[in-house]
């Protein structure tokens, strides 16, 4: 009976990360969200009647995604 210690346990449940995530990762690393949000923020839809507008930031990213 061989009983693992919490490293062994640890580093057999990490799975190697696929492209997507890296690339996601590095994209929050790079890109100023925050900035950008501000600068947009004025000019995107508000909420007043009828079906409310997706978040900013979640928009934001699927447009950057799609002209990558």
């Amino acid at each position: 009976m061989d009983q693992l210690s919490f490293s062994d346990a640890e580093h057999r449940s990490k799975r190697k990360r696929t492209r997507r995530e890296v690339f996601m990762d590095e994209m929050d690393r790079t890109i100023p969200w925050n900035l950008l949000e501000a600068i947009i923020e004025p000019h995107y839809p508000k909420a007043d009647n009828g079906r409310r507008p997706y978040p900013l930031s979640t928009m934001l990213r699927i447009h950057c995604l799609q002209q990558w």
